[in-house]
């Protein structure tokens, strides 16, 4: 590899991402400024998250006007491997002298890159980026034991979404509120990848053949592509949906059980979905049950599953299992999540854990006013906060508030707007 091709590289993708900060709508990350205070030296901070969801900016962001040299190994120019590295610092050197910061965009396409960094760090602060989990990788945690901090950037939250808007809501202002819902509205449709506010929802469809195509069947080498697109196209369309790999066996017509595992991890590990686990006391019945599935964007399944496009109530519980997910990672980190089921078929969407102890209990629908539905969903989590002795019980709905009082329980009733905003309270 020519030093000067590299030089070139990063003269180029350096100018790119200054451009984009002179030119566009750039926000401050939620969680940004904790995250950036625990950058140090000997400390890698590695930054993973679906493609596209702003993990280069948010790197760039912490280095921009200090001594730092950016490296996006994408880029196709950069045909290295892990002996060839060193390079790329001479490279760094020779253009800027002495740094302070180095970020390493997407490094994981560059085998034995896990040495690489754990010698480089030792006098530089090292940000790493990468949309795939398999970043986090034994080898790493191997050479980099108890020298890494991990970060799981999502797309942006609705409060991410409204100051993008420029927007600040007053919650007491009736105009306000209306505005919000407004926004919501959209929001609930398009996502939250920053880019589909600059260039359409066209992007969205780009973005999840990219995701499929680059950081699964490139990435993992698969040798069934037919059956693993299927998946990925039926696991977003059944959003919210309960799942076993037995019955994927059956609606893909494919003969080993393991395969499919295999396929949906990797899906997993490229965070175009996520799994959820039923609650169970007894950890084999928790194991052993259907887990529910959701994507990491209602955007992508507007975009790819006319199906659910449909159904603003899963559209709801699908941006609440990720505003979830979200929180554990920026703020809660000793939450779990589950959803609950028993054999009578009353379900709880979403059973939140914290320290041992079953903290809050929650129902998505967009209402209930129907006494079906309301009778549906209040018994299930009745029953449940019979059952682990939870106080906290709540149905997030599209637009009622209120206070639902049923066997000496309360039901707190909140819009879903105000529950995506007051994030204290959850």
């Amino acid at each position: 590899m020519n030093t000067d091709v590299i030089k070139m590289s990063i003269v180029e993708n350096e100018k790119v991402l200054e451009r984009k900060f002179k030119r566009e709508n750039i926000i401050e990350r939620e969680n940004a400024k904790k995250i950036e205070g625990m950058i140090s030296f000997d400390i890698g901070l590695i930054i993973t998250g679906v493609r596209r969801c702003g993990k280069s900016i948010l790197a760039y962001m912490f280095s921009k006007d200090k001594k730092a040299g950016y490296i996006n190994f994408e880029d196709e120019r950069l045909i290295l491997k892990s002996g060839e590295l060193n390079k790329v610092l001479e490279a760094v050197y020779s253009l800027k002298g002495g740094v302070e910061y180095l970020i390493l965009d997407e490094i994981q396409n560059i085998d034995g890159w896990e040495r690489f960094v754990s010698r480089i760090i030792r006098d530089k602060k090292v940000i790493i980026t990468g949309s795939n989990a398999r970043l986090l990788s034994k080898e790493l945690a191997t050479f980099l034991t108890g020298r890494h901090i991990d970060f799981v950037l999502f797309p942006f939250s609705f409060r991410e979404f409204l100051k993008y808007k420029k927007f600040t809501p007053n919650i007491y202002l009736t105009e306000h509120i209306a505005k919000v819902k407004s926004y919501l509205a959209e929001y609930l449709k398009i996502g939250g990848f920053p880019l589909v506010y600059k260039v359409g929802t066209s992007f969205l469809i780009q973005n999840y053949k990219d995701i499929v195509e680059r950081d699964v069947v490139e990435r993992y080498k698969i040798r069934y592509v037919r059956i693993l697109k299927e998946l990925a196209k039926y696991l977003i369309s059944n959003s919210t949906g309960e799942i076993s790999f037995n019955k994927l066996r059956k609606i893909l017509n494919v003969k080993s059980v393991h395969t499919l595992k295999n396929y949906v991890s990797y899906l997993e590990n490229a965070y175009l979905i996520f799994l959820m686990e039923r609650f169970s006391v007894k950890l084999k019945e928790q194991m052993l049950a259907p887990k529910k599935v959701y994507c990491i964007d209602n955007g992508l399944i507007n975009s790819i599953s006319f199906k659910l496009s449909q159904n603003t109530g899963k559209l709801m519980e699908n941006l609440v299992a990720v505003e979830l997910k979200r929180r554990k990672h920026y703020f809660f980190p000793d939450r779990e999540i589950y959803y609950w089921k028993d054999h009578q078929q009353r379900e709880v969407d979403f059973v939140i854990k914290e320290k041992g102890k079953i903290e809050e209990l929650i129902q998505v629908c967009y209402s209930v006013d129907d006494v079906e539905t309301r009778t549906r969903e209040t018994k299930a989590l009745l029953k449940a906060a019979d059952e682990f002795g939870s106080k906290n019980l709540f149905i997030i709905t599209w637009d009622e508030e209120g206070l639902i009082k049923e066997k000496n329980k309360k039901i707190k009733l909140i819009p879903l707007w105000k529950w995506l905003l007051e994030i204290h309270q959850s």
